[in-house]
């Protein structure tokens, strides 16, 4: 899995979702692709499976750790998948005439190499071939795949070539799919939040020219604007979007909206059968369900379900006090804050014990007035995490902010503090001369031993405050972290990136019957396997099989969902 927490990491993604943001909006390339890439007006499956079931898959938020993403590629791969519901029911299904990945189809960023190793080798190692008639593949693109522009997502998915056994037929980063019995299937391209563009309002104009009045419509968006819109007192450019395209080009004909984006499982529902389903569990990290708390949508929809439940998903948020177990490395931007601040305060306070706590801070702060640099450095700390505060704290993330920085510089004071005193009077390296009440300052202080001891003493002080920032400093963040998700529904995202979860994988399988009833299958695995033996089966079956007797088998998350039937 992505270790978004790892410094190199942190770096990567500040800079690929700044440059993103400042460049995204001027470099759209839907109206290029509008102009030099010719699309028909739809992908005509309407005459297929005419005495029978039609079925499709989707998924969406793949691309991350091998696991979790072989584990959903392998499931869908399968040429019939049986699950058993809650009861204990069991329902046959079949692999989909068509995979629709919904957003987000790798993680840090997209480019060639990510992709080709973080979504094609575990897709070709689930399937490599299949025999006629192959199934296809169509994508929407999600912000990280429009981190580089869209350059490597247009190269894999609109040139029209095979990608595990499926062949790619889009040539844009949109489409419309014409499904039997009066079905369609609509996948958006929102880019970075923006609007629709133009070329692609009018090409679903033209769209919906060919529907019915009485057909019905899946609509695909790479976020689920209904939950974001829910928690927010503002109205953002997807909730437009979505009401643009519910209103003015498709009407009332959408019975079912999916999105991504969200790693988890929830459903929503009307009074007149109409769903909306987050599913963005194909791969990436787990998002918590509990929060964003959207129970109730602006549109009267109720939430019915969720996977993982609300229970579950506040527990696992509590792994975020032992985050230096799941994000080792980010002890190594703790352990330098917190030496940082020591070495601007440093004040000879190495003999006094617990017991003169107020002795140690009258010279700390006797440092801090005559160093204003080491002011900046604590205020310039406190205002970079009132930055972090998630906007979800609302009017008090000044003070959420404010808190977390006060934590931290006073956790560094401690850290630094029993530092020193283990060099000077627990080991005795160099121990100060003391005048009257008086510490003296480094460049003051005498060592009966020399300038040996004087550095041994500063570097061995430095080497301890480092190491306690460093097993510390994880822990501030992760009890931040924790507080601000379980209790105030704020840092959804960073909670649980920090955890890098692969479990509580999703994906839906849906099924057209003979009598037009769209009914979805959504299938959940608790627990994905660490450990694969080989099956040396061919290209046309999964190269590896689990060998893990703690993972748990695919199961309907919930009984199938049937959606609002035509007319």
């Amino acid at each position: 899995m992505v270790r978004w927490l790892h410094p190199a990491m942190l770096v990567r993604t500040g800079l690929d979702a700044l440059v993103a943001a400042a460049f995204g909006a001027r470099a759209d390339h839907r109206l290029i692709e509008a102009v030099v890439r010719p699309q028909p007006p739809f992908f005509d499956y309407s005459e297929e499976s005419p005495d029978g079931d039609f079925w499709l898959d989707y998924a969406a938020d793949s691309g991350d750790g091998w696991n979790s993403t072989y584990t959903v590629a392998r499931l869908m791969a399968l040429p019939s998948l049986e699950l058993k519901d809650a009861t204990g029911q069991a329902h046959a299904t079949e692999r989909g005439r068509i995979l629709v990945l919904g957003g987000d189809q790798v993680y840090p960023g997209a480019s060639r190499e990510t992709y080709e190793e973080r979504l094609v080798l575990p897709y070709e190692e689930a399937m490599a071939r299949t025999k006629q008639p192959s199934p296809d593949l169509f994508a929407i693109p999600g912000n990280h795949d429009w981190y580089d522009g869209l350059s490597a997502f247009m190269r894999l998915f609109c040139a029209n070539r095979w990608l595990a056994g499926r062949r790619t037929r889009q040539s844009r980063s949109y489409f419309a799919l014409k499904l039997p019995r009066g079905w369609w299937l609509i996948g958006t391209d929102v880019q970075l939040n923006s609007d629709i563009d133009v070329p692609q309002v009018e090409y679903f104009h033209q769209v919906a020219a060919h529907m019915k009045p009485d057909d019905r419509v899946i609509l695909c968006n790479a976020e689920p604007a209904w939950i974001l819109a829910a928690t927010s007192q503002r109205r953002g450019y997807l909730e437009n979007n979505l009401e643009y395209l519910q209103e003015k080009v498709f009407g009332r004909r959408i019975s079912l909206f999916l999105a991504g984006d969200l790693h988890h499982y929830k459903r929503h529902e009307d009074p007149e059968g109409r769903q909306k389903i987050t599913a963005g569990g194909a791969g990436a990290f787990m998002h918590p369900t509990h929060t964003p708390s959207a129970h109730r949508l602006r549109d009267g929809y109720v939430q019915k379900e969720c996977f993982p439940d609300e229970r579950t998903s506040r527990k696992l948020a509590r792994g975020n006090l032992m985050l230096i177990r799941s994000s080792p490395l980010f002890g190594l931007m703790t352990g330098a804050l917190y030496l940082l601040l020591a070495l601007a305060t440093y004040t000879e306070i190495g003999i006094f014990g617990l017991s003169h706590m107020l002795e140690a801070l009258s010279a700390v702060a006797s440092s801090v007035v005559t160093r204003p640099w080491s002011l900046t450095l604590g205020l310039a700390t406190i205002g970079g995490l009132i930055g972090f505060a998630d906007v979800a704290f609302g009017r008090w993330r000044v003070l959420a902010g404010t808190l977390h920085g006060l934590a931290h510089i006073t956790t560094a004071f401690f850290v630094a503090w029993g530092s020193v005193y283990l060099t000077v009077s627990v080991l005795g390296i160099c121990p100060e001369v003391i005048s009257g009440n008086t510490a003296l300052v480094p460049g003051v202080a005498l060592c009966a031993a020399g300038w040996t001891h004087v550095w041994a003493k500063f570097l061995l002080g430095a080497l301890f405050t480092f190491a306690g920032g460093f097993l510390v400093g994880p822990f501030i963040m992760g009890l931040y972290l924790t507080v601000s998700v379980n209790a105030f529904g704020a840092h959804y995202n960073e909670a649980f990136i920090s955890l890098a979860i692969e479990d509580w994988k999703n994906f839906l399988r849906l099924r057209i019957d003979k009598e037009g009833q769209l009914t979805v299958f959504p299938v959940g695995i608790q627990r994905v396997p660490r450990k694969w033996k080989a099956t040396h089966a061919g290209p046309y079956a999964p190269a590896y099989d689990p060998d893990d007797p703690k993972a748990t088998e695919p199961v309907l998350i919930e009984p199938p969902v049937r959606v609002r039937p035509r007319p």
